[in-house]
């Protein structure tokens, strides 16, 4: 969370929202023939290098029966290729102080890098290697199935995760997008090698995917070693792709009566999806809402109430949709006062937001934004995603010029936006004073209970 902030509401939560941000070093961009992308940017300080692969695959573009695959093959991209065992994988980059890691999201996977910059044609030969020569041995897919399984067994054990897996599945039934990340026992027991090569061959090709770099990095030799490595990359996919199942926001509810101490529950609204640039407005309400000790989640839910330790806003965006929450754990007896409060909250901020509190919000993303990029994690992750996405790059002074051409006016309109949809309620824990979803849809509808 952002510290506190001064409690008088002039001129200094203005003056915060004036600073301008500094402009971006030179990121260069080069696209191979074969469709690759290749980013970078030099960061004079660094002397390491952070890399990575990023595809523009995930647990969303999975077919029903391939649910969880896109994070199976995440892993076993790591346990040995044609050159290299998973302990010659893992001995290699570290005898170099370096590590490797990955991540598999609603609509991308991404194979990330850290070495000192006098490394890189290591890490490159290595993510190239895990990408485009898998061994995918029987007997590595067992070990790793029962692996997955126990990561399935740990979010289903862990109330303050599960509860968010059943949010999506309740605000995007039946859909791609609402399916868990990391597949079920059934689906997850049942794949072969076979099934991974059939999706390596769909998405992990040359134009849905981008290699980004940050740090102490020099982007001719970065282009050279991926024009030699990743050549083996194909161009298109091995078959024509199915376009990617739209997501909608319906709606639902989530109940998962527990013996747990508390009760952790999300509130859902529909949100806004990036391509359009339309997430901007509920990115700054969420902020002002529950985005940091000064929001109004905060100061009324722990401060005024004590109901609960954390409470949170967040908005989602994807590229065709977006879910905005409001997150919290309390104990039993208070899950119903905490819930009204919420709405009061929400109702009242979509109707009286102030410049002040805008002002604020916008401070805190952009700080948040220069911090993130200050480093070559942050900046690498950044524009790989980008130019996934967009094409491109896109630098921080403009990212800072679309924050502060949101109005007062959008952002109260994005906040109202929340209360016209159907409302999402996911809780874990102990139930009995939660009333019906319906019920708190009426008692939102009607701002009392």
């Amino acid at each position: 969370m952002s510290g506190i902030r001064a409690k008088t509401e002039t001129k200094p939560a203005a003056k915060a929202d004036s600073f301008a941000l500094p402009h971006d070093p030179a990121v260069e961009l080069t696209t191979l023939p074969s469709g690759l992308r290749i980013v970078s940017e030099r960061m004079n300080h660094a002397a390491t290098v952070s890399l990575g692969i990023w595809v523009g695959a995930g647990a969303r573009d999975e077919l029903p029966h391939e649910h969880g695959l896109a994070h199976l093959l995440e892993h076993m991209a790591f346990k040995g290729t044609a050159r290299r065992s998973a302990r010659q994988i893992a001995e290699e980059i570290e005898s170099v102080g370096g590590d490797l890691n990955a991540a598999t999201s609603v609509e991308y996977t991404c194979y990330t890098a850290r070495v000192l910059g006098r490394d890189l044609p290591l890490a490159v030969d290595i993510l190239a290697d895990i990408l485009t020569a898998p061994a995918l041995s029987e007997e590595e897919l067992a070990r790793e199935k029962g692996v997955i399984l126990q990561e399935i067994g740990a979010v289903q054990d862990t109330p303050d995760d599960l509860v968010y897996d059943r949010f999506l599945q309740a605000a995007f039934p039946d859909q791609p997008l609402g399916r868990p990340i990391l597949g079920t026992a059934q689906t997850v027991n049942g794949f072969t090698p076979e099934a991974i090569r059939a999706y390596l061959g769909q998405h992990y090709h040359a134009g849905n995917m981008v290699l980004a770099a940050a740090g102490a990095v020099d982007h001719a030799e970065l282009v050279a070693l991926a024009s030699e490595a990743l050549a083996a990359l194909p161009e298109r996919p091995a078959s024509p792709l199915q376009p990617r199942s739209p997501s909608v926001y319906r709606g639902g509810e989530a109940r998962i009566d527990g013996d747990e101490e508390q009760v952790h529950i999300v509130l859902g609204f529909p949100g806004k999806p990036f391509q359009d640039g339309e997430h901007y407005p509920l990115q700054i309400f969420s902020a002002v809402l529950g985005g940091g000790l000064s929001s109004r989640l905060f100061q009324e839910v722990r401060e005024r109430r004590g109901l609960a330790y954390a409470v949170d806003a967040f908005h989602w965006p994807f590229s065709d949709s977006g879910i905005f929450g409001i997150s919290a754990g309390t104990a039993p007896e208070d899950v119903d006062e905490l819930v009204d409060v919420a709405f009061d909250c929400l109702r009242q901020a979509a109707e009286d937001v102030s410049e002040v509190e805008v002002a604020r919000a916008r401070a805190q993303m952009k700080v948040g934004l220069l911090a993130s990029l200050e480093s070559p994690g942050g900046k690498l992750e950044q524009m790989a995603r980008q130019v996934l996405v967009f094409g491109r790059a896109i630098p921080r002074e403009e990212l800072a010029g679309r924050l502060d051409a949101v109005s007062l006016a959008d952002v109260r309109a994005a906040g109202r936006s929340l209360l016209e949809g159907h409302a999402t309620v996911a809780a874990v824990g102990p139930l009995e004073e939660l009333p019906p979803a319906d019920a708190l849809r009426a008692r939102l509808r009607a701002g009392k209970r």
